[in-house]
Order: C-alpha cells, then structure tokens, then sequence
C-alpha cells in the first residue's frame, strides 16, 4: 500500500512541515506501519534536501526518512494513493 502524509523536518530555521510518500504495511483497519520513504516533497530521498531551494530550509534527508521508518500511522491522516 502506498500512502502520502504531511510530517515535519528539522531545518536552520527550525521545524518545518513537508509531505512524506511512504511504502506501509496495514495493520488494522485504521492503522499502519511506514515500511519505506519513497519521497519527500515529491522529491528521491537524499542527503542535502530543501524545502524552498534556500540555505535555511535545507536538511538531512536520509535522516528525516529514517526517522519515519517503523512509525505508526493512523489512516484518516493519510491520504491512499495505491492499495
């Protein structure tokens, strides 16, 4: 199942809020578990990310996915984009 989900990521500037497109397994009927970042702001996962392209929203890709991965997530805060 592939889902999208808004998240937020630690920039200079501080937390900032993107959209996550993950792989998820169901657990239930309202829940599931992040298995896979796929995108972040429509964007490959990678080290040097940012928001808007400035020096201030950049931050660490990699980590920000890492962090998502194993994460339960509640299906009515998600939008389905594949079952």
């Amino acid at each position: 199942m592939k889902i999208e989900y808004r998240g937020s990521v630690l920039t200079p500037a501080g937390f900032r809020g993107v959209t996550f497109t993950a792989r998820v397994k169901k657990l239930s009927e309202k829940r599931v578990q992040v298995l896979e970042i796929l995108q972040i702001e429509g964007e490959d996962v990678r080290t040097n990310m940012s928001r808007t392209g400035a020096n201030r929203q950049k931050f660490y890709g990699i980590g920000a996915a890492a962090r998502e991965e194993g994460a339960i997530k509640n299906l009515s805060a998600c939008r389905v984009l594949a079952e």
